[in-house]
């Protein structure tokens, strides 16, 4: 088959590896990629945003089927564009897309399916938003454990988590006022701060089978001890103890089956990655958010795992025959994503900088390195973006996941780069 895939992180280089691998595969690209993607396929200079080039591109290469990466593209419509040509996409219409593309949509649908959920209320603009906060949080209370969140894609970071009544204030003005997020926040929500840990399960749906993904772990917070701004993530495990299999069947039950359910009814079929973000609270499991792709860093050990073909699975979900196929196959040991990043990630950070040591930790037995924000240059591994690589290692235990990580780890070098020193020690405490 002939596949392109689109997108330039960390996922898409984890797609293309694992893809590369089917015997079913005769040509790969990925559009745009970046320096990781160009060792497994030939990249071609597309943005992702770029529908008519992406939709033109797959038509002039007679293209099989084409993978979509990140949301971005998912909620311009270009499942629907490359549908118009008759060629097939894995991921879902722009339609069913709004579910990650609207955070107003979603909560609406989860109420409407019954889906366990933060209570919460819409605003559209900063001025409601602000007088609803100072009535419900009078200044002689200080405390306002709330979350405001931009309607909109913001790339992970328009969720703000708040405890005290002037944080709350702030974050309405960064989003409603000083447009921090531009349209995203043309609309937020101001919801409950949910407790418990937070978990990512990831489900690939043709919309009448569900086949639910090892649960993983995502660490958004930049700083070790979850601490500091919210990133698009800095590492990720899998599987996570937290959840076992009869919590995974819960989850199912009642979140994934009503969620697709009501997406059918509402006439907005959902195919491709349903990934809920559940916060797990002393009530059970709630939906903070869904998104609908692979998530990015958890799709790296979630593939590194996986031992079936991801070219047959990916085809079924697009043909609607789910129920054909076996269910995947998993490496019983647990994987670990240790992002690196950029000095100044999340806010503000330099490119360019001259990337060494990536072919020594790859060498490394049970080791691959994701390229993310990398650029090749003059033969030069260049820095691209603030997630720079995600080194992700297996191991018989999830503390030797993080050994050989870590080790991994030590090898790159770049200055300013960084990461965080405690990811899966989550796993460690929960007994994993």
């Amino acid at each position: 088959m002939r596949v392109l895939i689109v997108g330039n992180g960390g996922r898409e280089h984890a797609l293309a590896w694992k893809l590369s691998k089917s015997p079913r595969l005769k040509k790969l690209w990925v559009a745009p990629g970046n320096a990781g993607t160009g060792l497994e396929a030939a990249n071609i200079p597309i943005a992702a945003d770029n529908i008519a080039g992406l939709v033109a591109f797959a038509k002039k290469e007679k293209v099989d089927l084409v993978v979509v990466g990140p949301e971005a593209p998912l909620t311009l419509g270009l499942v629907d564009a490359l549908a118009e040509e008759k060629i097939r996409a894995f991921g879902p219409s722009k339609a069913a897309a709004q579910l990650e593309g609207s955070k107003v949509f979603c909560k609406q649908l989860l109420r409407q399916a019954d889906v366990p959920t933060a209570d919460y209320q819409t605003f559209r603009d900063a001025d409601s938003a602000m007088r609803y906060i100072k009535a419900r949080y009078p200044l002689e209370n200080d405390k306002a454990p709330i979350v405001v969140k931009a309607d909109g894609l913001a790339s992970g970071k328009g969720v703000i988590v708040c405890s005290r009544r002037e944080d709350a204030l702030d974050a309405i003005d960064r989003i409603g006022r000083k447009n921090e997020f531009g349209k995203a926040g043309s609309q937020m929500i101001i919801e409950e701060r949910l407790e418990g840990p937070e978990v990512s399960v990831l489900a690939i749906t043709d919309g009448k089978t569900i086949f639910t993904l090892p649960p993983a772990q995502d660490h958004k917070p930049a700083f070790d001890g979850d601490k500091g701004p919210n990133t698009g993530g800095m590492g990720a495990y899998c599987p996570t103890p937290i959840i076992d299999q009869e919590m995974i069947e819960m989850i199912e039950d009642r979140i994934l089956v009503p969620t697709i359910h009501t997406m059918k009814r509402n006439r907005k079929p959902f195919r491709g990655v349903l990934y809920a973000g559940l916060m797990m609270t002393t009530a059970g499991p709630k939906v903070l958010e869904y998104n609908v792709r692979f998530g990015d860093p958890e799709c790296q050990p979630l593939l590194m795992r996986l031992q079936s073909d991801l070219l047959d699975i990916l085809e079924a979900t697009v043909d609607g025959r789910l129920s054909e196929i076996d269910a995947p196959v998993w490496d019983p040991r647990p994987a670990i994503c240790v992002v690196v990043a950029s000095s100044g990630y999340p806010g503000e950070y330099e490119t360019g900088k001259e990337i060494t040591g990536i072919d020594a930790a790859d060498s490394m037995p049970n080791v691959k390195v994701f390229h993310a924000g990398t650029r090749l240059e003059n033969g030069a591994v260049l820095t691209d973006g603030g997630r720079v690589l995600g080194v992700t290692a297996i191991g018989d235990s999830i503390s030797e996941a993080k050994l050989h990580a870590y080790t991994a780890v030590q090898k790159v070098r770049w200055p300013g780069a960084w990461c965080r020193k405690d990811i899966s020690d989550k796993a460690l405490v929960a007994g994993g």
